[in-house]
This record gives structure tokens, C-alpha cells and sequence, in this order.
């Protein structure tokens, strides 16, 4: 029997926030020392369980604040979760907020070695793939060029060429497929496919509700942090589509 890459059980993810309002940081200290501060959880996500098979695309929708990044964030190994248990099995690559990773003074050739090795890539090896990637992703001209001066589009298609230039494991893409324009959109959609029939499973939140129905296995739809629905992606789309349009 074949593991699946990712299993969720009872996710939780909760934040702490200080019940106690102060006009400074350092009246915030003060307070602290004495024991003065108390907090309250935020739960962000609760109750929420999937798994994802290997070389499975399974999507995330929902509305803003509906806890969808940070359950990315703890898929990626990037937050711990509260309660629950995330077994997560093989190599990350992350693609959880734009620019993440990236130094902005530095230029993009910098940050494609920066970036691969905070991937866990040798530094040695990402030097010798710069040229590739930037010519993928239509930026070899660029390549001196900090990436402060970059477009949103431009750093969605450095970040996604550094991310799946090496064969992962697991992709985990938030909302960066639609920041880009057609031709990304087509040609990041097409080494989605290729990383797919390769075995990589990828765990996609966007709103873009018609990428998410072509190419997602499965569904899941969140409100609130936590689940209401998983399943088809035509059914699942269509429901989250009748009431978004109700509720708005």
C-alpha cells in the first residue's frame, strides 16, 4: 500500500493575542515582566483533515481570512501546528507568499542561488542552474537587475522557475498562478502537469476558481478555518460559486 505524501489529521492552528492593550512596546514589556499581559487563541484552522496521493493536485478554496495561507504555511513546515497531526513525506517547495525567500537588494541571479539553497539545494549546483532558470523564466536580460525593480508578475515567474527547476516532492503554490500573465499562466499550468505525471503532488489555494477546477483531483473548500466541503472539483466549485454569490 502507497503512503500518501501528505496526511492531515484534526489540523489546529491557533495564534496568541494579547488581551491587553499598550500605548508602547516598552509599556508592553513592563507589563509582561509583571505578569500583567494575558492572551487569548485565535484559531485560524480547526478540524480540518485530507490527505494528498502522490502526484495528486488537490486545490483550496474559499474567502479571504478562511485560514487557507496559514494551512499552507504548516504544510511547508513553516509554522507547527496547535493540535492535530501533518505528516508531511519527501521534499517541499514552497510557494506560499510572493517574493518569500528573496532579498529585494540583491539581483535576481543572487537570489536564484539564495533562494535554491534555502530549498535545501547546494549553492555550488544552483550556480550552475541560473541560466536555465532565468531562460524559463523569460528574464535572462534581467539577470543583473535587483528585484526590488521587479513586477509582480516578474518575481511569480522567478519564484515558480527556482521552485520547480528541481523535481520536489511536494509543490505547494499560493495564489501565485494567477499573479502572472497568459503565457506564464500556460506554461506554469504545463510543469505543473509534467511534475504530475513525474509523481509530485501540488496543494493549490487560488481564487481563481476556473484553474483550480481544470486542474485540481480534488477540493476542498474552507470558510471560517475549517472545512465545509471536499470532494470533485466541479462540485465543489460550483457550490463555493452559489454561495459566494448569495452571501455577497
Amino acid at each position: 500500500m502507497t503512503l500518501p505524501l501528505i496526511e492531515v489529521t484534526d489540523l489546529g492552528i491557533a495564534y496568541r493575542l494579547s488581551r491587553n492593550q499598550a500605548a508602547t512596546f516598552k509599556e508592553f514589556l513592563i507589563r509582561a515582566v509583571k505578569r500583567q499581559v494575558s492572551f487569548e487563541k485565535l484559531w485560524a484552522v480547526r478540524g480540518v483533515s485530507f490527505d494528498v496521493a502522490r502526484g495528486e493536485v488537490f486545490g483550496i478554496v474559499g474567502p479571504n481570512g478562511a485560514g487557507k495561507s496559514s494551512l499552507m504555511k504548516v504544510v511547508a513546515r513553516v509554522l507547527p501546528p496547535s493540535e492535530g497531526r501533518v505528516i508531511v513525506r519527501g521534499a517541499v517547495a514552497p510557494m506560499i507568499e510572493l517574493g518569500a525567500g528573496f532579498n529585494t537588494e540583491l539581483t535576481a541571479r543572487e537570489n536564484i542561488i539564495l533562494y535554491g539553497t534555502l530549498l535545501g539545494r547546494r549553492p555550488e549546483f544552483m550556480r550552475e542552474r541560473v541560466n536555465g532558470i532565468l531562460e524559463w523564466a523569460d528574464l535572462l536580460e534581467f539577470s543583473d537587475v535587483p528585484v526590488r525593480s521587479f513586477s509582480t508578475g516578474m518575481m511569480a515567474r522567478l519564484g515558480f522557475s527556482v521552485a520547480t527547476d528541481v523535481r520536489p516532492d511536494i509543490l505547494v503554490v499560493d495564489e501565485v498562478l494567477s499573479v502572472g500573465d497568459e503565457s506564464f499562466q500556460l506554461r506554469s499550468r504545463a510543469r505543473i502537469t509534467e511534475l504530475m505525471n513525474a509523481g509530485v503532488s501540488v496543494v493549490l489555494v487560488s481564487h481563481s476558481l476556473g484553474l483550480v477546477a481544470d486542474i485540481a483531483d480534488r477540493v476542498m473548500w474552507m470558510d471560517h478555518g475549517m472545512p465545509k466541503m471536499i470532494g470533485e472539483p466541479g462540485a465543489v466549485v460550483d457550490a463555493y460559486r452559489r454561495w459566494s454569490s448569495s452571501s455577497h
